[in-house]
């Protein structure tokens, strides 16, 4: 069974989801589970863990599931909305900027798309689960080494080239009617440096 998605793209929701304990608890309510129960795991009073749950139901990121009575209190079991919650990265705002001008624009531009990308998709993927519908997306990954400017330069020339040309065979037109539109998105961006890389470089 595929997980859910949800994109959380309100600022109240993201204040409400992103202290360590309640993010904690949205892992766990995975499972359905209450106060009590997570009390017991967690090693927190079921008063404090019950407050938390309540900001949570508040800001729709936790549903009810059952009400059950126990000794001296109702047991309200809830759950998860999602089993993944990712952050709007439309809420990140006053990145620093450095580098010159137009190594500036051009990072600038990459992590608006990346941005944009993280939310369409998120969304697309909330409302294929909620018709049961498969999402067909494509991801290709792979670790180059340029050796100088020039070899990123003329990787850039020719990768252009190729991809333009194959879009044009798949390109949206008046012609090709019917069929599901999708967006090509390539990017390159420095690797980060990891304690394995850096001993074999």
């Amino acid at each position: 069974m595929n997980s859910s998605v949800a994109l959380v793209s309100d600022a109240a929701k993201a204040r409400a989801a992103l202290t360590p304990l309640r993010r904690e608890l949205l892992e766990r309510l995975r499972e359905p589970g209450s106060a009590a129960s997570l009390a017991g795991q967690l090693d927190i009073s079921r008063q404090k863990l019950a407050y938390h749950l309540h900001v949570l139901e508040d800001a729709g990121l936790v549903r009810l599931v059952e009400e059950r009575p126990r000794r001296g209190f109702i047991e309200r079991v809830l759950v998860a909305c999602a089993d993944t919650f990712m952050l709007d990265p439309a809420l990140v705002h006053g990145t620093q900027q450095t580098g010159d001008a137009q190594d500036r624009h051009a990072s600038d531009h990459l992590v608006r798309t990346a941005a944009a990308l993280v939310r369409d998709v998120a969304r697309m993927r909330e409302a294929a689960d909620r018709e049961g519908k498969r999402l067909l997306t494509l991801t290709v990954e792979a670790e180059l080494t340029f050796a100088t400017p020039g070899d990123f330069d003329a990787f850039t020339e020719q990768l252009s080239d190729a991809v333009t040309a194959l879009a044009k065979r798949y390109a949206a037109s008046p012609l090709r009617k019917g069929g599901r539109r999708y967006r090509l998105v390539a990017t390159a961006h420095p690797a980060i440096q990891t304690k394995a890389t850096k001993r074999n470089p």
